[in-house]
């Protein structure tokens, strides 16, 4: 054994020597048994030792809560949902025909699209009394299409109405009684339960190929056109609640910011509307304490679990004064409704009534171009440094010097707050105060006429200056707006699809300014910005 390995008894000069000098021959051979025998009982040990680890690797694997038999979670038949779990058993081996097969079809898809949302798929609910409905129901006249929209003016009371006049307002109706309703509200009117219920009785009226519930007041004037891009960007099968806050920061506060103001007018879809009407009596039951009929809608909605759709379009014009300021300075989105009208001023300050100045409105820019009404275009006129907005159909302002487009998108207050002690800055948005500079007081231009030319296919709108109050004096050494320009003509060519693209104010150019006979006229072309087109004084 001496060949075999070195012991340590043995020295290590015998053990380097046996290494560097084998014995090969008799010797060599006449120790391979004694070889044998050692090498045979250490693989014995081997072998002993490399089942235990096995017997015990398995035994761990049996009682693993990943095990496939003991697995409570994946008991089910591999047709179920629950076969995506993975079995880590058996991963390996199902790899390969998973992705040979095709993976499985979803259970519910999502349904077909439907043709577009017109007039005809909606359903107008219009509250209305009898103390305010003769004067009321000429803004309904005005926007009101008879043989083309649905609707129904609910009222307190009956009314006489002629045959003539009828025949251009949606049919009447009388609301239900609600005195077995609770209201406690000191300062309110239990007419905020009749209202609130206007939905829920057009729905029992079962009409056919209704798809929205549009509800407003009697003094809520609606741009159909515009209702219809609104409504067409939603899915009337899904539950949707939509319409606007109040432009008064308190009244936000007081009532709710989540909830659609309802003379700023709201819609709802068929299926909301449907549950609506189903709980709706239970639910106003539960808050007597509520003011009007839009927060008890709103107190519904939270009920079935519906937020409120925001689209700055719906005005609900909690304000008084002049809107000059947030009409001229429009959100980026159409203009879908008025509110209050009577208690504001008129939009056009040379108009002989509130109702003439809405005609005006109808009679031109939202018959030719709806969607484009009151969009906000600024560009400038650099040899006299002049800024020019262009709300169109509505009012042009020129502005000596130059004012940024942040300045000139937030609106400027010429109104004031539907609170008139509280903060005058209030409001549920941006604003920028009426300028104090005599030299950078706007010039105004209101729309006097507007027309279609088949030629060149474009609307020409011309605006007059107004001239009610003399202009303060400006030391300014730039030309002078007054003396230079007495009208604005704009042409824009008509853009049904501009609500198809995304959100963008159009461009203006200044084309000319130029003495036509005794009437200086300045000409602009409002359209769709061109290839790297700013609204830039340089």
């Amino acid at each position: 054994m001496k060949g075999g390995s070195c012991y340590k008894e043995a020295g290590l000069d015998a053990c380097v020597a046996n290494t560097k000098h084998p014995q090969w021959g008799n010797k060599a051979s006449s120790s391979s048994p004694q070889i044998l025998r050692f090498c045979s009982s250490r693989s014995l040990v081997c072998v002993v030792i490399f089942s235990g680890i096995v017997f015990f690797y398995m035994f761990t694997f049996t009682v693993s809560p990943f095990s496939c038999s003991n697995n409570p979670i994946i008991h089910s038949s591999d047709s179920e949902e629950s076969s995506a779990i993975i079995r880590i058993s058996t991963f390996n081996s199902s790899r390969s025909s998973m992705s040979s097969s095709s993976p499985p079809l979803p259970s519910h898809l999502p349904p077909p699209a439907s043709p577009a949302t017109m007039l005809r798929h909606i359903v107008f609910g219009i509250a209305a009394s009898k103390n305010f409905w003769e004067s009321r129901k000429e803004y309904i006249k005005i926007w009101w299409q008879p043989r083309k929209m649905r609707g129904f003016v609910w009222l307190d009371e009956p009314v006489n109405e002629p045959r003539s006049s009828a025949s251009s307002l949606p049919i009447i109706k009388i609301s239900a009684n609600t005195s077995n309703f609770p209201y406690t509200h000191k300062h309110g009117s239990r007419s905020a339960l009749r209202i609130s219920r206007i939905v829920a009785e057009t729905v029992r009226l079962n009409l056919a190929d209704v798809r929205w519930f549009v509800m407003g007041d009697d003094d809520t004037v609606f741009i159909p056109d515009n209702l219809i891009r609104v409504l067409n960007k939603l899915d009337h099968r899904q539950p949707y609640y939509i319409g606007s806050q109040s432009e008064s920061h308190l009244q936000n506060i007081i009532f709710s910011y989540a909830m659609a103001y309802g003379g700023g007018g709201f819609a709802i879809s068929r299926p909301l509307a449907i549950s609506l009407a189903q709980m709706q009596d239970r639910c106003i039951h539960r808050y007597p304490a509520l003011y009007g009929s839009d927060d008890r809608i709103q107190a519904c909605m939270a009920e079935l679990g519906v937020p409120l759709t925001r689209h700055p379009g719906f005005h609900q014009f909690d304000v008084y004064g002049d809107l000059l300021g947030l009409l001229a300075a429009h959100p980026i989105a159409p203009l879908v409704t008025l509110h209050h009208l009577d208690l504001v001023d008129a939009i056009f300050p040379n108009s002989q009534s509130r109702a003439e100045a809405i005609n005006r409105l109808f009679d031109g820019p939202v018959r030719l171009d709806s969607a484009g009404v009151m969009q906000q275009s600024i560009c400038y006129d650099v040899k006299r440094h002049w800024t020019l907005s262009v709300s169109w159909g509505f009012v042009v302002q020129v502005v000596r010097g130059v004012m940024s487009p942040r300045e000139m998108e937030r609106p400027a207050r010429t109104f004031l707050n539907w609170y008139r002690r509280a903060d005058y800055k209030a409001y549920a948005f941006n604003t920028r105060p009426v300028a104090r500079n005599p030299c950078q007081k706007p010039f105004l231009y209101y729309l006097s006429s507007s027309s279609f030319t088949n030629s060149s296919g474009m609307t020409v709108t011309r605006y007059s200056r107004y001239m009610e109050q003399p202009h303060p004096i400006c030391r300014w050494k730039l030309p002078d707006p007054a003396v230079l320009v007495n009208e604005v003509v704009v042409f824009k060519k008509p853009d049904p699809a501009l609500w198809n693209r995304a959100p963008r104010r159009n461009c203006c150019r200044v084309i000319s300014s130029s003495k036509a006979g005794n009437k200086k006229a300045m000409t602009l072309e409002v359209g769709v910005c061109r290839d790297g087109e700013i609204a830039g004084a340089r």
